[in-house]
């Protein structure tokens, strides 16, 4: 049964790695999109959303080794941490980021999914 779960988890840290690696690259082709998720306090919003889609390549990246998996997936764990204020922020607004508040609905719960697995990603890493 411990082969199968690792064969499973090992399946899961490859999809959400190669995941995080495209999310990332989405941040260089497409800035725009991102632009309304910065918010406007903060200085050098592109080079936020390009420093941004580095770090999610790199975590992408990193999860992709076996031997790393566990503190890439904090990692993550992290990024989602520190994103989910504008997701959160992005539901309540008269004009969301992500276009309406349906979509912003959408996003928020997909937000702690994500967690969830760069979290649980964590714990079977340091059991294999």
């Amino acid at each position: 049964m411990k082969n199968i779960s690792s064969k499973i988890w090992t399946g899961v840290r490859i999809l959400f790695a190669i995941f995080m690696i495209m999310g990332g690259v989405q941040h260089f082709l497409k800035p725009d999109f991102y632009l309304p998720f910065v918010p406007a306090f903060l200085p050098f919003p592109i080079a936020i959303i390009y420093l941004s889609g580095l770090v999610e390549i790199g975590l992408g990246l990193i999860l992709v080794y076996k031997k790393y998996a566990r503190i890439a997936a904090l990692g993550i764990f992290i990024l989602m941490i520190l994103f989910l204020p504008i997701h959160v922020w992005d539901v309540f607004s008269d004009a969301p980021a992500i276009g309406s508040h349906k979509a912003a609905l959408i996003r928020l719960p997909f937000q702690f999914l994500f967690m969830a697995i760069a979290w649980k990603i964590k714990q079977v890493s340091e059991k294999f």
